[in-house]
């Protein structure tokens, strides 16, 4: 096995047990999100639980993978465990939450990390930060001293890592073209008196409402959306859809 096998095995640990901490932490202790909260219909909690266990049965088979591998290859390890083994494990627990948050927050809108701040964009933005960029670094810098390879990756690379996690964010703040219509979502024990004088306050016209389930499709005036998010809004987006990749102001 050779050294790239060895990292791509490691890493691939790795990647399982960034899976494990999110599911275990966020799904099941602090019960912040599941993994299909935001996608239409699944309102089922038994179903929403299912998926959370498909989800950990995959990452059970990954790590199962990644543990096979990196026993296949243990006499080539050596000595140098810190840099051939655990900096790629810990960069593999970093790449996973930044696909995560690229994949599952920004681009398929199936789930945010806490679901009921007021800012949801900052609390992705801050775990990514965390939990994916910075366990990405420390597992570069600890192969690069280690001298399991370079450790290094381009400087071309870096940018695109940036341009690309920086664009994506931002891009997920921009309203589609020609969307009139926003829909709002509020989260519970917000009434239905209390939903129509916060939407009112923000200027925003009325077009559909379901008071019973907190939501309401309305026109909203350029840039109030982030003023309902002060209110008690669970969600604000542009495409008239509670989720996807349109959520534009999921933040």
């Amino acid at each position: 096995m050779g050294s790239s096998s060895r990292g791509l095995a490691a890493g691939t640990l790795g990647v399982a047990l960034g899976g494990f901490f999110d599911g275990i932490l966020l799904h099941q202790i602090l019960q912040w999100h599941h993994l299909l909260s935001l996608v239409p219909g699944m309102d089922d909690l038994r179903g929403q639980v299912l998926w959370d266990g498909y989800f950990h049965a995959g990452m059970y088979l990954l790590a199962l993978i990644g543990l096979v591998a990196i026993w296949r290859g243990r006499a080539r390890i050596g000595q140098d465990t810190r840099a051939r083994l655990w900096a790629p494990i810990v960069m593999g627990f970093g790449a996973w939450h930044v696909l995560d948050t690229i994949l599952s927050h920004w681009l398929l809108g199936i789930h945010r990390v806490k679901l009921d701040a007021t800012y949801p964009l900052a609390w992705d933005l801050g775990w990514l930060l965390a939990f994916g960029l910075l366990p990405v670094l420390a597992g570069l810098r600890v192969a690069r001293r280690g001298g399991g390879g370079s450790g290094r990756l381009p400087a071309g690379t870096w940018a695109a890592l940036v341009l690309l996690t920086g664009g994506l964010g931002a891009w997920g703040l921009v309203p589609p073209p020609g969307m009139p219509l926003t829909a709002v979502v509020f989260r519970a024990g917000v009434t239905e008196d209390q939903m129509q004088a916060r939407l009112a306050e923000a200027g925003a016209e009325v077009v559909w409402q379901d008071g019973a389930g907190g939501i309401a499709i309305v026109a909203l005036p350029g840039g109030q959306g982030w003023r309902l998010y002060g209110q008690g809004a669970l969600l604000v987006a542009g495409s008239g859809l509670p989720a996807g990749c349109f959520s534009w102001t999921e933040a």
